[in-house]
């Protein structure tokens, strides 16, 4: 297993001067060598060059927060993955809970945007939950627990089976998955150990099932509004090998302290 991974998602959010000062800092505060864990910084796309360049020489690695499932043509306004990598990214995230339920992204666009980033190298953080609708169903079925679990556990199955079901054992290691609980997601809820237990734990159980060879390496992030104050929690779940993290990346205080907890 490859070390623990803390992702910091600005989504829409900094000028390209603040994103130098912000990625700035934290490299400062991290030194170019830190290898407790891995940090990956997500900026909007047009701050990856400025955010880039701070970054350049460090251990600290770029990624995007979006890409699009073609390569190259007539699609306004998208970005492909050939066009991320060339501008310096590593990664990139695929399938985030806002891009599901704000814009509406289907698991067809989102299996094609996964399979052709993973084909162009680069690391695919794929994002999965369950809305607060599908918990609270799941939920209420309480005293039927072979019923709670499966209807807790299917949009889980579903969205990763759709994903990475054309991918194979080598490339599934490109990919991480991302457990976010929409009902989590900047609403001040908090998942409670137990409830990221369970669901890492089956995600674990899903990933060995369809890739036996190499699905129990792919790392599982949390990340439902992770902050200073629950990341201890979070961390002290077995299952968990890293947070992608929104609000608290934007503050380099916060983000330090959650990257200093991953790293243990």
């Amino acid at each position: 297993m490859d070390k623990k991974l803390a992702v910091g998602n600005w989504k829409m959010n900094l000028l390209r001067e603040e994103a130098r000062e912000l990625s700035g800092a934290i490299v400062n505060l991290l030194g170019e060598d830190y290898e407790d864990c891995q940090v990956v910084l997500v900026p909007p796309y047009t701050a990856l060059d400025v955010v880039g360049s701070c970054i350049s020489g460090s251990n600290i690695e770029l990624g995007a927060q979006n890409v699009f499932g073609r390569t190259m043509g007539a699609f306004t306004g998208e970005v492909s993955a050939p066009m991320l990598v060339d501008a310096g990214c590593r990664w990139v995230i695929v399938g985030h809970s806002e891009r599901r339920h704000i814009l509406g992204e289907t698991d067809e666009q989102i299996r094609e945007k996964v399979s052709l980033s993973v084909s162009c190298g680069l690391k695919t953080i794929l994002c999965v939950g369950e809305t607060e609708a599908q918990r609270e169903e799941a939920v209420s079925r309480s005293e039927d627990a072979l019923a709670r679990k499966s209807l807790l556990f299917s949009p889980i199955r579903t969205q990763i089976e759709s994903a990475l079901g054309p991918l194979d054992e080598k490339q599934v290691s490109d990919i991480v998955i991302a457990y976010e609980p929409v009902w989590a997601i900047g609403t001040g809820k908090n998942a409670t150990s137990l409830e990221i237990e369970e669901i890492h734990q089956y995600i674990t159980e899903l990933l060995a099932e369809m890739f036996p060879g190499s699905g129990n390496n792919v790392r599982i992030l949390y990340g439902g509004s992770v902050k200073t104050g629950n990341i201890e929690k979070i961390m002290s779940v077995e299952e968990v090998d890293g947070v992608l993290v929104g609000g608290a990346s934007l503050s380099v205080d916060s983000f330090f302290r959650i990257i200093k907890s991953v790293g243990g």
